[in-house]
């Protein structure tokens, strides 16, 4: 029996009773599919891969610039978050170290007082009483035997870019339970305080301890909140802060044209539970005397 079959140059051309044409088309077929699969299960792998993040290299990476001669030959990171606009409010977690912390502390303690007020006029210590109840106590970088206030406040100037010149000295407070601080602005109004020869731009917060209950740095007019008649200032409302020891909390207190900014009013909540250490840094408009 003659098999079925194209005939070519006078052959037959069949494997096992199939013609070799269709035997072709199979055997690309196959081939193609093969690597249509290989091809798709490479750019799975490739999908499933993440690309590195540029953002999370390190500044090593990066050239330094010729620096000037108040400058510095090396780039430093100082991470923070902005918390808010109104008033100027950054947050600097894991400022300092435990240790330097709780050398902080140490340094204090022997020295704490009853903290006391700048009296507007008209008050006296008798009718401000229990405005302000917390203990502390001031201390410059120079009076520190062991170098971490220098630290520190080197630190908190490259943070704010005020020369450490303008700064006022650290005042460390304690604050034990029930103890608190009513809503305040750290500048001073002439029209209630006077004619002031300088004036506070910003204040730098380090917070000493952690707080187990209570104990926030709070914002009440923060985004103009709360700013009517009604607003009783010892009440812990609005944008609150709860501090975490080593974490540092810049706020400004002026805006850029120099007036004071009405959000940056502020104030601790009473401690509920546990204990409250912070080292306030008041900066300045204009240097500080020795």
């Amino acid at each position: 029996m003659k098999s079925k079959g194209r005939f070519v140059g006078q052959r037959w051309w069949s494997i096992g009773g199939l013609p070799s044409v269709f035997l072709l088309c199979l055997f690309f077929f196959l081939a193609g599919l093969f690597g249509s699969t290989l091809v798709s299960h490479q750019d799975v792998q490739l999908l499933t891969v993440r690309p590195r993040s540029r953002v999370l290299e390190s500044v090593e990476e990066f050239d330094v610039l010729p620096n000037g001669d108040t400058g510095e030959h090396s780039l430093t990171s100082i991470p923070f978050q902005v918390l808010s606009w109104f008033p100027r409010a950054l947050y600097f977690p894991n400022f300092a170290t435990i240790e330097q912390c709780q050398g902080i502390v140490k340094m204090a303690k022997a020295d704490l007082k009853p903290s006391s007020l700048a009296l507007r006029k008209g008050e006296t210590a008798e009718n401000t009483k229990g405005i302000r109840t917390s203990s502390g106590m001031f201390i410059s970088a120079s009076e520190d035997k062991t170098g971490i206030l220098d630290l520190i406040e080197e630190k908190i100037a490259k943070a704010t870019m005020i020369p450490r010149t303008h700064g006022e000295a650290f005042n460390v407070l304690r604050y034990e339970t029930g103890q608190s601080y009513h809503s305040h602005y750290d500048a001073f109004d002439p029209s209630q305080y006077g004619p002031q020869k300088s004036q506070r731009v910003a204040s730098f917060l380090l917070y000493l301890s952690d707080v187990e209950e209570g104990g926030e740095t709070m914002f009440p007019f923060e985004s103009a909140q709360n700013m009517d008649a009604n607003y009783d200032f010892r009440k812990c409302i609005g944008l609150k802060v709860k501090p975490r020891r080593g974490d540092g909390l810049l706020f400004y207190s002026l805006f850029p044209n120099g007036t004071i900014d009405p959000t940056s009013i502020h104030g601790s909540c009473a401690v509920i539970r546990g204990e409250k250490w912070v080292a306030t840094k008041w900066i300045r408009d204009q240097e500080m005397d020795e």
